[in-house]
């Protein structure tokens, strides 16, 4: 073959409307979950200092953001939630009157067109910070795994009593999954998903979440139940896993750092795949942008297109309005 008659790639990157004709990978508002922050109250709406454009709001602040999510195009939301007052297992989390439950009423009859996830976990509502019930094993302090997914059983179903339209446990407990299905067929919720946050690593990209969610480990950390960073293999496992146990679809958390992780779950199911661009990825993007050193704005848009590249058919992403705006 001669070097005339070889394709030259150039040609087809030579104007804006040739480069939008071939493009490979999209990114659109519908790909985005917007992440929000309950709180106690009314009239509330505090700027989390380490996430620039964030905020912990009251329920009836959400209502009226998740009206402009709406009119953004972006077709879902997901609900964290800061209580009142906080216990060692966490018992505001099923609480039926809880700040999350009262969220998702709330937005289901002011926007039910929006679709409502909630984060099931007890990291924001335990004293201790951590994602379930604490016992001493010999003078360490563990969480104690079957006991942790009961309760978030009995969190998982409050919240579809309160008409969350799936639920995504983020706990990272053996057999919650199983256990949580088996929880919402019993209690007439056969038709909620579970989105499993199946593949969630023990990350130092969290800080400004923790900030956010007030779920800062009062002592230790998390790394004897969320994933070793080192750990690819074992990742794939536990999306296999929860498959098997019943998850509708699947997450991992991070994304930016970890996109070979997504590209090999990718590779290995056929359920919707989710990106969760975690607050860490959110806050390096803005304070170079503060400073000036980078554009905020094609930075955030590369970013989240190189998730849906590597595999992700939906991100969580606190950049979901701005993006949104951008895309239109």
């Amino acid at each position: 073959m001669s070097f005339v008659s070889m394709p030259r790639p150039r040609r087809l990157r030579r104007t804006e409307s040739l480069r939008r004709m071939v493009r490979e990978t999209r990114l659109s508002p519908d790909d985005f979950i917007y992440p929000l922050f309950a709180v106690p109250g009314e009239g509330v709406k505090n700027e989390v200092v380490s996430m620039p454009g964030v905020y912990q709001m009251s329920v009836d602040q959400i209502a009226r953001e998740c009206e402009e999510v709406r009119a953004l195009g972006i077709p879902a939301v997901i609900l964290f939630g800061i209580p009142e007052h906080k216990d060692a297992t966490g018992s505001g989390a099923w609480d039926d009157n809880g700040v999350v439950q009262q969220a998702v009423r709330a937005i289901k009859k002011t926007v039910p067109e929006l679709t409502v996830i909630t984060d099931v976990c007890l990291c924001e509502y335990t004293d201790h910070g951590h994602c379930g019930v604490i016992r001493d094993t010999r003078g360490e302090q563990q969480v104690d795994n079957d006991p942790t997914v009961q309760l978030l059983v009995k969190e998982a179903v409050s919240h579809a009593r309160a008409g969350a339209d799936i639920v995504a446990p983020s706990d990272m407990m053996d057999g919650r999954v199983a256990a949580i299905r088996e929880g919402l067929d019993k209690g007439g919720f056969e038709q909620t998903p579970i989105l499993s946050y199946s593949t969630k690593f023990a990350s130092a990209y969290y800080g400004p979440f923790r900030d956010a969610a007030d779920s800062t480990p009062q002592f230790g950390d998390r790394r004897s139940y969320q994933m070793d960073p080192a750990n690819a293999r074992e990742a794939v496992r536990e999306t296999l896993i929860d498959l098997e146990e019943g998850a509708d679809m699947v997450m991992v958390k991070p994304a930016l750092a970890y996109l070979d992780i997504l590209r090999a779950v990718r590779e290995v199911c056929d359920v919707p795949l989710a990106a969760y661009n975690v607050s860490g990825e959110y806050a390096m993007v803005k304070a170079a942008a503060r400073a000036g050193w980078i554009d905020g704005d094609r930075v955030m848009l590369e970013t989240l297109l190189a998730m849906r590249r590597a595999g992700a058919d939906l991100i969580l992403t606190y950049h979901a309005k701005e993006a949104a705006r951008l895309l239109a």
